[in-house]
This record gives C-alpha cells, structure tokens and sequence, in this order.
C-alpha cells in the first residue's frame, strides 16, 4: 500500500512540473515569434522548439523524483 502512495506522489509531482515546464516552453514559442513577426508557422515551430526540451526535463524530474521516492523507501 505505501508503495503506491509513493508512486501516486511522484506521479502526480512530475505531472505539475511538466504542465510547468511545457506551459512555460510555449509561451515562450508564443512571445518570440510575436516580438519578431514570424506568422503562425514560426510560431508553432518555435512553440514546438521551445516544448522538447521542456519534455525531456519533465522526463529526467520523473526519474530523479522516483530514485529519490525509492531511497527514502529503503
């Protein structure tokens, strides 16, 4: 039973943090292809652009947050 309370935690933390992190990666797509003029295709591309690597941190917090959920378990 503690198991899943800790699994549901990290679960629901690196949810927050990648609504977060996407959100954020977004608008930033957003605001630079509005500062520069770049139509809708730049700015779907740079929000596109800007979203992977806010993924992939989202990815690497999942696994950090498990690893540590693990340890303290131990």
């Amino acid at each position: 039973m503690a198991g899943s309370a800790h699994r549901f935690t990290v679960v629901s933390a690196t949810v927050f943090v990648g609504i977060q992190a996407v959100a954020t990666g977004v608008a930033a797509g957003w605001a630079i292809a509005g500062l520069f003029n770049l139509g809708d295709i730049g700015e779907y591309a740079l929000m596109g652009l800007f979203s992977l690597p806010a993924l992939y941190a989202t990815y690497r917090y999942g696994r950090s947050a498990a690893k540590a959920e693990a340890s303290l378990a131990a």
